[in-house]
C-alpha cells in the first residue's frame, strides 16, 4: 500500500516506517519537524516526507494514497495542562480536519493512534474497549473527541480504526524520556536513583514502541471489515503494573540502581488496568516486550550512546523541547515556525 505516516520524525513514528517499508509498503512520512534532530545514537534514515503543520495539510498532499497513518500530536499531559487550548486545535480539530481531507481525497484507511488514557480513573479492574471513558487532562480528552468525530464520517468508502496505545516504553533514535519506564531508566543511569515521585500505587498498562508499530501494521494489512470504525486496546495484560512495580524493574536492570518512593506528589488518580483481549481475538495481534525487557533495553542504549543530563532535559522532553524551541524565538504562541525556526 501507499502510506503516509504523520509524526514520522517523533518518538513512534521513527520506529514504525521501517518496519511498515520492510513489510513492502511505500511510506511518505508528513511532520512539522519539531523533533526531527532529538535524536540519540545512530541518525534514523527517514522515508521522503512533507514539512508541513498538520494544521495545513491539504487535499493534494493525501491523494494518492492507501492508507493514512496519524501519529503526530502535541504528546503528553503536562503539555496538555499547559496549552490546553493549542493541544485542542492541534491534537483535536486538525486531526478530525487531516481524516475528513483524508476522505476527500480517497483515502480507504484511516489508522489513528488514541491511548488507553482515555479510561481515568477506572479504578482496580481490567478495562476494555466499551468502558465507559473518563479522560482526565487536555490530552486524553482530545483523544476522545477525534475517536467521536472521526466515527461520524466512517462510511463504504472511508475505514478509520481507533488502536488506544498503552503507554509507550522502550528505545528509538528519536528518544523520549517524558514516559514512565523511559525516564526512569534515564534517571537511573544519570543519577543512580530510581525516583517515583507519586506514592507508586497507581496502575499503568505500558507497551513496547515496536509493539505498536507491529499493532499498526496488523490493522494496516488487515481485512476492511476486522478494522472498520473498531477501536482496539493495543499492549499486554502482563504489562499491567503499578508504578512501583516499573520502577523495581528498572532497579533490577540498571546496576548499582536505588528505588526512592518519595510519594511527593501524592496519590495519581490516573490508574487503569486494561483489558487487551478484542485485538487478540480479533486479529491475533499479541504484543511480544516484557517491561523487564525493555528497562535491559533502555539500560543498554543509554549507555552505549552517552545519555547527557543536559539531553535528557532539554532535547528528549516534549515540554522542554518547546519551551527551548519558543524561548528562542523559532516557534510562535501557536506552536508554529517563525522567520527564525528550523
Amino acid at each position: 500500500m501507499r502510506v503516509l505516516v504523520t509524526g514520522h520524525q517523533g518518538y513512534l513514528g521513527t520506529v514504525m516506517v521501517p518496519m511498515l517499508q520492510t513489510a513492502g509498503h511505500d511510506v511518505t512520512g508528513l511532520d512539522t519537524g519539531f523533533f526531527a534532530d532529538c535524536v540519540l545514537g545512530t541518525w534514523p534514515t527517514d522515508p521522503p516526507g512533507l514539512q508541513v503543520d498538520l494544521r495545513d495539510v491539504t487535499v493534494e498532499h493525501l491523494q494518492g494514497f492507501d492508507a493514512v497513518v496519524h501519529l503526530a500530536a502535541l504528546s503528553n499531559d503536562p503539555l496538555g495542562a499547559l496549552a490546553p487550548q493549542i493541544t485542542f486545535d492541534i491534537n483535536h480539530l486538525a486531526s478530525v480536519r487531516l481524516a475528513r481531507v483524508a476522505k476527500e481525497a480517497g483515502v480507504r484507511r484511516f489508522l489513528y493512534a488514541s491511548t488507553c488514557s482515555v479510561y481515568g480513573a477506572a479504578g482496580d479492574g481490567l478495562v476494555g474497549e466499551d468502558a465507559p471513558l473518563r479522560p482526565l487532562t487536555p490530552y486524553a480528552e482530545s483523544k476522545v473527541r477525534v475517536e467521536d468525530d472521526v466515527a461520524a464520517i466512517a462510511d463504504d468508502s472511508f475505514s478509520p480504526v481507533f488502536l488506544r496505545n498503552a503507554t509507550a516504553f522502550g528505545f528509538s533514535p528519536r528518544l523520549r524520556v517524558d514516559i514512565v519506564l523511559n525516564n526512569l531508566v534515564a534517571h537511573a543511569v544519570l543519577t543512580g536513583d530510581v525516583r517515583v515521585l507519586s506514592d507508586g500505587t497507581p496502575w499503568r498498562p505500558l507497551v513496547h514502541a515496536r509493539d505498536i508499530a507491529a499493532a499498526f501494521r496488523t490493522a494496516l494489512e488487515a481485512p476492511i471489515d476486522k478494522i472498520h470504525c473498531v477501536a482496539y486496546n493495543v499492549g499486554s495484560e502482563a504489562n499491567n503494573l503499578t508504578v512501583a512495580d516499573i520502577a523495581e524493574s528498572v532497579v533490577d536492570a540498571v546496576p548499582g540502581a536505588k528505588l526512592l518512593i518519595t510519594g511527593e506528589t501524592g496519590a495519581d488518580p490516573r490508574s487503569y488496568r486494561v483489558d487487551f483481549s478484542r485485538f487478540r481475538a480479533a486479529l491475533g495481534f499479541n504484543a511480544e516486550w516484557s517491561v523487564s525487557d525493555g528497562a535491559a533495553e533502555l539500560y543498554k542504549e543509554y549507555t552505549a550512546a552517552g545519555l547527557q543530563s543536559d539531553d535528557f532535559a532539554k532535547k528528549f522532553t516534549r515540554l522542554a523541547r518547546l519551551e527551548s524551541l519558543q524561548e528562542r524565538g523559532a516557534l510562535d504562541g501557536s506552536m508554529r515556525w517563525t522567520d527564525r525556526g528550523e
